[in-house]
């Protein structure tokens, strides 16, 4: 009998954002987003400058966890959750830490989309849910290995799912998804009328 083993795990972290930390009022986080959205006349500028639909705090705000306390239990929940993540993917840190490089919020209204993209400059990038109401867009996630598959046929339909090029996660509000930062990923469009509501980050080895 043949030996077939799965190599080259791409691993995907998902839990509960209030498993670790001083817990977080999901209505609170959301009420904190927007309020920082309507104040935050820089990120609206830059969303409008560069067609980005909705809001997003990345390009702005730097300092979200120093002027909300509740972006510092935020930031606490995921420390735990980035350290367990990097101890089961088995990272050698010698002896430093992953630590906290940005933290944004991103408000996406219907027909919004996020083009695909990875985080180059982090070790681990992620993203917990504030509001995911029906309708809107799953997170989607693509093989690494897809550009170099120039010959190859597609998948049958029902396919493995460690077999297909790309998959689709349909977090739920206070899931917190992580994954290695050179992993591409996007968010298609939210079909939902109401606003599809999220605050990603990025870790970085120091």
């Amino acid at each position: 009998m043949a030996d077939i083993r799965t190599l080259f795990v791409t691993p995907l972290y998902r839990a509960r954002l209030n498993d670790h930390g001083p817990g977080v009022d999901a209505d609170e986080l959301e009420g904190s987003c927007y309020s920082i959205a309507e104040d935050d006349e820089a990120g609206q500028d830059w969303c409008e400058a560069n067609g980005y639909p909705g809001y997003t705090s990345y390009a702005s705000l730097t300092d979200l966890p120093w002027r909300f306390p509740i972006f510092a239990n935020v930031v606490k929940a995921l420390d735990a959750h980035v350290a367990a993540f990097a101890e089961h993917c088995q990272f050698d840190l010698g002896g430093r830490g992953l630590v906290l490089e940005d933290l944004w919020i991103n408000i996406l209204p219907e027909g919004g989309t996020h083009s695909s993209h990875i985080h180059p400059h982090s070790v681990v990038s992620g993203t917990t849910y504030v509001a995911m109401p029906d309708g809107a867009s799953a997170l989607k996630l693509e093989d690494p290995r897809l550009p170099m598959m120039m010959a190859a046929p597609t998948r049958v339909k029902g396919a493995r799912e460690e077999l297909k090029p790309f998959i689709y996660v349909a977090p739920e509000v206070g899931d917190v998804l992580l994954w290695e930062s050179w992993l591409r990923h996007e968010v298609p469009m939210n079909q939902s009328e109401e606003d599809r509501i999220s605050v990603s980050f990025n870790y970085r080895w120091e």
